[in-house]
């Protein structure tokens, strides 16, 4: 299956177009320079456009004359106004995607609310996700083939928990529960929209979810550094230098998931070495709490509700 699976195995993508969020920067950047030495067209959804080119400058360096093309354009998943008016841009300027990679996100950050009022690691990884997908869903369901949704979730969402009561914890905030709550979420969207889509009878565009095991990317110090601790910060980068994979091979398991042949509606994706925190990429079952039909269910309906964006079925 996946045993040992690299980006070398990655098929010809000169005629895909893949949409990525947060494609300048860590696993972003690390799927996107990955699709475009296969040839693919990426949509680069980015909250700064100048940090996009440059990341863009870079990997037509690193990938040479690949045929592939890469289209930078501003979407701050922390605002829906910015995901309706990017959505509305790629409407207007492409008639299909084929592959969506749900993947930008923020963790363990002191509390901040996102411009709508939300708070920021449910917005940004969560809600913003939920709409976005939600605004380009028509696209993805015109795909010539096969389209994907896959959505990057986190081993953290196994000691996550949805507080329907205070989603946004406004009365008590912690850091790594309001993360793992954001992560779990990203788990109940991805496997909800995949039994929606099996009950629609569509059959050409699937739903996954992938971790990417425990990466050394620039995610793990803004919690600190926004929290100004010296001391935090210096543990983690100490973890990452010792227990953390790259992020090359931490953005295996959203690359297995988006293009392997061997992916199936609700699968899961994540390294399968020491402790599911690096290895190469496989099929991995996620907690119980993930699976919940009636939770899955309550969250989109209030995901709908918060962001005002709803899906035909």
């Amino acid at each position: 299956m996946a045993s040992s699976w690299t980006v070398d195995r990655m098929p010809d993508c000169t005629d895909t177009t893949v949409l990525v969020t947060g494609a300048n920067s860590g696993l972003g950047f690390e799927a996107t320079n990955a699709f475009a030495a296969n040839g693919a067209t990426v949509i680069m959804a980015c909250r700064s456009t100048d940090r996009g080119q440059q990341a863009a400058a870079e990997i037509r360096d690193s990938v040479g004359d690949t045929g592939a093309t890469l289209n930078v354009r501003q979407c701050d998943l922390a605002s829906l106004d910015s995901i309706e008016s990017f959505a509305s841009g790629v409407e207007q300027d492409y008639d299909t995607v084929d592959v969506l990679c749900n993947n930008a996100g923020v963790m363990a950050i002191p509390r901040q609310e996102t411009e709508d009022g939300f708070e920021k690691q449910l917005g940004v990884n969560h809600l913003g996700h939920f709409a976005l997908t939600g605004h380009v869903l028509d696209l993805l369901l015109a795909s010539n083939g096969e389209s994907r949704i896959v959505t990057h979730s986190s081993g953290a969402h196994e000691s996550g928990e949805i507080d329907f009561d205070d989603l946004h914890h406004e009365q008590s905030y912690g850091k790594w529960e309001a993360y793992g709550q954001s992560k779990l979420a990203n788990l109940l969207f991805a496997y909800e929209l995949q039994r929606r889509l099996t009950k629609a009878e569509v059959t050409d565009t699937i739903s996954v979810a992938c971790h990417p095991g425990y990466a050394a990317t620039n995610l793990q110090y803004r919690g600190p550094k926004q929290a100004g601790s010296k001391l935090r910060l210096g543990l983690m980068k100490a973890a990452n230098a010792v227990v953390g994979q790259s992020a090359q091979k931490g953005a295996l398991p959203l690359l297995y998931a988006s293009v392997a042949p061997d992916v199936e509606g609700g699968d899961y994706y994540g390294p399968g070495g020491l402790l599911n925190m690096r290895g190469a990429p496989e099929r991995q079952s996620s907690s119980e709490a993930s699976y919940d039909e009636d939770d899955a269910a309550r969250l989109w309906a209030k995901s709908e509700e918060l962001t005002g964006v709803s899906y035909e079925w």
